[in-house]
């Protein structure tokens, strides 16, 4: 056997105790690193499974609720929400709340609509921004079936110059204002909308309308 024969093989030799040493040291850890680094990507991809499979059984569910309701029934809507709303998934029983709400609402149980958008708008657990639309749904059923009080003391905090829903909240309070004989508040609120270059521009043209309408009947001095 030549020298450098036999120096390959010393170290071969050498490296396979040194490799045989490594594995005796860390081998186990790196078999529990493998099989945890398995059972974790099972556990996230069976997660996801789950969470998707929940929410897409949820969102078909709301979709069959909301077709019952624009076929007009409403009963069988209503059933549907109520069952969403206690075993849904995600946002949907926030969704089939707020759609229970109207669905009453268009049935003519407008204090049970009214009812249910209170009680989302007093919901410390659901986000402000919700919490503000359902007051505003509120308000804006009020507008006609109740009075200028029960519409402003819902409304009247979102009117804020830097508030999103200021628009629609002004023109809520100034229907009920000019219904109620408050022409001076109601012009007040609709100059606002007007002026506002950050309203709609439908909601500016109605605002625009009703300070001409009120100004036109001799009212507003």
């Amino acid at each position: 056997m030549s020298d450098d024969s036999f120096i390959r093989e010393v170290n071969d030799e050498i490296r396979r105790e040194q490799a045989q040493a490594l594995w005796d040291r860390f081998g186990p850890a790196l078999i529990v690193v493998a099989v945890l680094v398995v059972l974790g990507t099972a556990a996230f991809v069976g997660y996801r499974y789950w969470d998707e499979t929940r929410a897409n059984r949820s969102g078909d569910a709301f979709s069959q609720a909301l077709k019952l309701a624009n076929d007009g029934k409403n009963d069988e809507a209503l059933t549907a929400l109520d069952q969403l709303e206690k075993d849904g998934y995600g946002a949907y029983p926030l969704l089939a709340r707020m759609r229970g709400a109207t669905v009453k609402a268009n049935k003519g149980d407008v204090p049970a609509a009214v009812k249910d958008f209170d009680e989302v708008a007093a919901d410390t657990a659901i986000p402000q921004s919700i919490r503000d639309m359902a007051r505003l749904r509120a308000a804006l059923l009020l507008v006609d079936h109740g009075s200028f009080a029960d519409v402003s003391s819902r409304v009247e905090a979102l009117t804020s110059d830097t508030n999103t829903l200021r628009h629609t909240a002004r023109e809520a309070l100034g229907l009920s204002a000019w219904k109620e004989g408050k022409t001076q508040d109601a012009l007040k609120l609709f100059d606002q909308i007007a002026a506002d270059d950050g309203a709609p521009r439908n909601t500016r043209e109605r605002a625009t309308l009703m300070s001409e309408l009120i100004r036109g009947s001799g009212s507003a001095s």
